[in-house]
């Protein structure tokens, strides 16, 4: 599908954009994601019908932007926190031509890589809904819809939502930079690992990780959730009580919900590092990111991935 001319005949038409090959229809949901008869209740809105002033992109693109909604793609959105942490990337798979400012025709596009080349995604924006609720990412900002779009246009390429419930962050990281990608078992993890994570934060690589787990989405009195994916945001070796401590940066797909262990948000660990470092370093908020110790990263996760456009 041609983005520019399609929507060039809606304007010109005065009509919005109505994607015959991803419709606003059940087959688009797909057939097991939900009981039959809440498959026939889901409502197809359209952000101009939610939102007096609905916005494509409002003060830049985060991964504070992100909040999981009913489907299990958090392998996708880790992958998606980590793209907007790295710019480079970021422009080949959300354009900017696009708005519900100008030439706005209810039409989007994304582009993703595939077997060796970048797709054009074509979209309508009509979002799926269940009893009033998002089915899909809700944007944590009411009118700032890139994550729910972009959500949408990946469902396409897969098939359906129901292909994006439950995954592995290393396709989606791929997916999302055409990339070379490598995974570590942090069951048996290299010896120099904490090097390795503060080698690729400052080669800018995208990074995500993930628990182990038969049963998904169990949270546990530390506050990690098992069968979950996660983003790495940040690696730094830090001086604490007199020595060297490495310390990593974990982002929850939730947009909420934290560790609670030694370096969260409120330990007292952070009592002992210097001013300067923790105001640079800590942002006590409950938005899904926290730090925890390269120790407790290794006992409470399975898996490293991590992603650059070279090997």
């Amino acid at each position: 599908q041609d983005f520019n001319r399609l929507r060039a005949s809606c304007l010109s038409q005065g009509l919005l954009f109505e994607d015959a090959t991803f419709p606003a229809h059940v087959s688009s949901i797909g057939p097991n994601l939900l009981p039959e008869d809440k498959l026939w209740q889901i409502q197809w809105k359209r952000p101009t019908e939610l939102q007096r002033n609905p916005r494509l992109i409002i003060d830049g693109v985060s991964r504070f932007d992100i909040m999981q909604g009913e489907i299990g793609d958090c392998w996708m959105l880790a992958a998606l926190g980590s793209l907007t942490l790295q710019k480079q990337f970021l422009g080949n798979v959300l354009p900017r031509d696009q708005g519900f400012q100008n030439d706005y025709a209810g039409i989007f596009h994304f582009r993703f890589w595939q077997y060796g080349d970048w797709v054009d995604v074509v979209i309508d924006d009509r979002l799926p809904f269940l009893n009033g609720r998002y089915l899909s990412v809700h944007p944590r900002t009411s009118n700032e819809f890139w994550p729910s779009l972009l959500e949408k246009a990946y469902a396409k390429l897969q098939g359906s939502y129901q292909h994006l419930h439950g995954g592995y962050p290393s396709d989606a990281l791929v997916d999302f930079t055409g990339g070379v990608q490598v995974q570590f078992s942090l069951k048996d993890p290299p010896p120099d690992l904490d090097e390795i994570l503060k080698a690729a934060d400052k080669s800018h690589c995208l990074m995500g990780c993930s628990t182990s787990g038969q049963l998904r989405n169990i949270e546990l009195k530390n506050g990690i959730v098992q069968g979950h994916a996660y983003t790495v945001t940040g690696a730094e070796k830090i001086c604490y009580k007199n020595s060297w401590i490495h310390i990593i940066r974990i982002w929850n797909p939730w947009g909420r919900g934290e560790w609670k262990g030694a370096w969260s948000d409120n330990s007292p660990q952070w009592d002992h590092v210097e001013p300067k470092y923790r105001e640079a370093l800590l942002r006590n908020k409950d938005d899904g990111e926290f730090w925890m110790s390269c120790e407790n990263f290794q006992e409470q996760f399975s898996w490293l991935y991590i992603c650059n456009s070279t090997p």
